[in-house]
């Protein structure tokens, strides 16, 4: 699995990394959504390694996914963003374009 961050994406999460988070974890948030498969594919910074996570591969930064939500996501993703919002996108489709920016940190 591998994530390119652009460099409008890439220069927004320092600004909202306040806390100095050393990863950026791809999630699968299924908070109000129903059930398991019904989630929405989001990212937020987070501290810490868990033992479920493994790693994407990342240039910009280092990425991780837990190896259950891995499937959630896409071969290949793009985190653009725009000004307003992070979306998030892979080759064959949009996985989530409004990943609000107080969502990340």
């Amino acid at each position: 699995m591998k994530l390119t961050i652009t460099e409008q994406a890439l220069e927004q999460i320092k600004v909202v990394n306040v806390a100095n988070k050393r990863l950026l974890a791809l999630t699968y948030d299924i908070d109000g959504c129903g059930c398991g498969v019904n989630g929405m594919p989001t990212v937020t910074l987070i501290e810490n390694r868990e033992k479920s996570h493994q790693d994407v591969e990342c240039g910009e930064m280092d990425v991780v996914v837990d190896i259950q939500q891995a499937t959630f996501f896409s071969n290949e993703m793009t985190l653009d963003y725009n000004g307003a919002t992070f979306r998030l996108t892979s080759p064959n489709e949009m996985l989530n374009p409004f990943i609000h920016v107080n969502t990340i940190a």
